[in-house]
């Protein structure tokens, strides 16, 4: 059996990639802290299946606290992910993307793990290209109030790099655009939980800006998937590949859509954009496609229909 360890397992993607590693006979050692995750979204496996430890990465296991002679892949998933909870841990979030993923590149190279680096969209800033390719350097703002988790991944991509180019760890990295589906916190400020809850109390659904930005909307399993063919590839070491959903929309014409499968009157409410905010978000995935094998499946209404489902009973 082979073993993973799976950093911020108990979160919103990463309980979904635990699910995904058992189904398929890993082993899956979960390193959380629970800052914004939770036991809960990993209920019923036994602990040959899955070993949960409540720990913060930013300090590494020694070998009392992490009980582990071996690990065949590491996936770094530590983070704060939406803009509430990244600015509400502002320091955490860039420790975590630093320091934390260190660690995780320490253990990497201790165990002579493959390591995947989950990075995110975000390192495109405001792109100034759309679709952007993983070519496109990105048009961050490094003091901004989204640089705790802009520049914290970018600055976790950089160390995961010289840790391949220096000490040959065999190293994947993953920018995520969007990803939505049920275990996502209905208060953590992203699009989707926030028009979805929204839509289930017969609220206005808020539109920041004049909501002509764009978005790129990726079913959670989707997602997944592109995780999942990226650990069990082989030859890929030093790669970057974007996975997302290539179909942009604009948060308007998102809205229409919500409103159509909640099955409720279209109301909206006008509020100021925040600062930073990005005025496109679209993947060109040609790589992704070519090399992984991998493409988006789920349709938005579909997973829009299975994330209202989630909701209706939590």
């Amino acid at each position: 059996m082979k073993t993973a360890l799976v950093t911020g397992g108990a979160g919103f993607m990463g309980s979904h990639l635990v699910d995904k590693l058992v189904d398929n006979g890993f082993f899956v050692v979960v390193i959380d802290n629970l800052a914004t995750g939770t036991w809960d979204n990993l209920k019923g496996y036994e602990p040959h299946q899955v070993l949960k430890m409540t720990w913060d990465i930013t300090e590494y296991p020694s070998e009392d606290v992490l009980p582990l002679r071996d690990a065949d892949v590491i996936v770094h998933l530590a983070s704060a992910a939406s803009p509430v909870h990244y600015r509400r841990l502002a320091i955490e979030t860039l420790r975590v993307n630093s320091i934390g993923t260190e660690n995780a590149l320490k253990l990497a190279r201790k165990f002579h793990a493959r390591f995947i680096l989950g990075s995110t969209s975000e390192v495109y800033g405001d792109p100034q290209i759309s679709p952007q390719p993983e070519t496109y350097w990105g048009h961050v703002n490094p003091n901004g109030e989204r640089a705790c988790y802009d520049e914290g991944k970018r600055f976790g991509e950089a160390m995961a790099m010289e840790y391949h180019r220096q000490f040959g760890i065999d190293l994947r990295i993953l920018r995520f655009f969007n990803c939505y589906g049920p275990r996502m916190q209905s208060e953590d400020g992203r699009v989707v939980p926030n028009f979805v809850r929204q839509a289930l109390e017969n609220k206005p659904l808020t539109i920041y800006g004049d909501g002509q930005q764009t978005r790129s909307f990726c079913y959670v399993s989707d997602e997944v998937e592109g995780i999942y063919q990226a650990i069990v590839r082989d030859n890929l070491s030093g790669e970057v590949f974007n996975i997302g959903n290539p179909e942009e929309r604009s948060i308007v014409n998102f809205a229409e859509a919500v409103a159509k499968i909640g099955g409720v009157s279209l109301r909206t409410e006008f509020r100021p954009l925040p600062a930073d905010d990005p005025t496109n978000r679209c993947p060109d995935i040609t790589k992704a496609r070519q090399v992984l094998g991998w493409s988006p499946q789920v349709s938005l209404e579909e997973g829009l229909a299975k994330t209202f489902a989630y909701f209706k009973q939590t």
